[in-house]
């Protein structure tokens, strides 16, 4: 009997969005998944594709262009990305861009770029790590000066998810240096001919290949007073803040699907492969390796499943979004390992995909603030 995976948040509805994601992911994404590793990034008209679908911005309300359903929507596209590792088209950064909007923007700043942004038109990118700072954001050194009818952006950025494709930025920058957080606004940065902003190198990862990581400068970037991001200055990291459980559920979100990914491509190998005369997984250690394994992803299933729900609900608080990300992330690379072992030498190889798994995995331990950050989160809620 096959271990349930099945989801406590699934409906009927949410069956027909999912089959329409694993058509699109089969279809479009998949055949040009060697391709965009090579090239470092997927290209816009998958986005375009995606958005003429409706699987971009599914939490977003109507009225804005979006889906008008909730995180469950979002939770289904990254979850069928991840379990294949596709890690090229980061829908999810596009998301957290969207929820910054919707959360924080003013109304004109959401009728101005959500509905472009659903329809893929606009792919989204943060631009929050600089060269000299890291998960210490109160330490960024971009500057946005206010100049006659806007600000003037001046600074640099590094590990930019979407970065090269990026239509709409936004760029975290200090609007008053003699502040710590109350110096910190967020600026709207439409990219397209914007004079002063330039994309630096593609960044060359160990893993995540086809994704476009990128570096981003700005020199004397104008943006108008109305790219101000809710129209106040100084609630750049209120703003940053009250969004990161979002951000962080999604992590646990892929986590838990790439271990079910792994799992499962891992059972199937160990059925066909043979040695010394029987398939693998009639060994007593490969069962036990794949007892323990399943036991540990149908946890963080469960796991993942309560932080689901509770985000559905507005009722995940810091603590356990912090908590399921570090968690689930570590977990993730503990998993994918342990299958890769299974595999032997095969597992090294970048054709099968429990190698490509082992590879993008390590990051998630890193962004969306690293595991430490996630445990002092949690030790200052004890």
């Amino acid at each position: 009997m096959a271990i349930d995976f099945s989801r406590s948040w699934m409906n009927d509805e949410l069956e027909m969005v999912r089959d329409t994601v694993i058509r699109f992911i089969e279809n479009e994404m998949v055949p040009d998944d060697e391709a965009a590793r090579k090239r470092g990034h997927v290209g816009k008209e998958i986005w375009r594709k995606a958005g003429e679908l409706g699987l971009l911005c599914a939490d977003i309300p109507e009225q804005y262009g979006g889906g008008g359903g909730d995180f469950r929507h979002e939770a289904i596209f990254c979850e069928e990305m991840a379990r294949r590792s596709l890690t090229g088209m980061n829908a999810s950064v596009h998301s957290i861009v969207a929820h910054y909007l919707l959360n924080h923007g003013t109304e004109e700043q959401k009728q101005r770029y959500l509905p472009r942004m659903a329809r893929g038109e606009l792919i989204g990118a943060i631009a929050m790590t600089e060269p000299g700072a890291g998960s210490d954001l109160q330490g960024i050194r971009t500057r946005a000066e206010r100049r006659g009818d806007g600000y003037a952006i001046n600074g640099s950025k590094t590990f930019i998810t979407n970065g090269f494709l990026a239509g709409l930025v936004l760029v975290v920058a200090k609007t008053d240096p003699a502040q710590k957080a109350k110096g910190i606004s967020i600026l709207i940065v439409e990219t397209k001919d914007k004079q002063g902003y330039r994309i630096g190198r593609l960044l060359d990862k160990i893993g995540l290949k086809a994704q476009d990581t990128a570096e981003l400068f700005f020199d004397n970037v104008h943006v108008g007073a109305d790219d101000l991001l809710g129209g106040v200055e100084g609630r750049g990291f209120q703003q940053l803040m009250g969004d990161l459980p979002y951000e962080r559920t999604i992590i646990g979100v892929s986590a838990v699907a790439a271990m079910e990914g792994a799992y499962e491509a891992t059972l199937q190998y160990t059925r066909d492969r043979e040695a010394f005369g029987q398939p693998i997984g009639q060994f007593q250690n490969t069962r036990f390796k794949l007892a323990e394994i399943a036991t540990q992803v149908k946890v963080a299933r469960v796991f993942v499943d309560r932080c689901i729900e509770d985000l559905v609900a507005g009722k995940l608080d810091t603590a356990s979004a912090s908590m399921v990300k570090y968690w689930t992330s570590d977990l993730q690379n503990k998993v994918v390992d342990e299958c890769l072992q299974l595999f032997g030498g095969y597992g090294y190889m970048n054709e099968y995909l429990i190698g490509r798994m082992y590879v993008d995995a390590r990051i998630q331990r890193i962004y969306g603030g690293t595991n430490e950050i996630m445990k002092e989160v949690i030790a200052r809620s004890l």
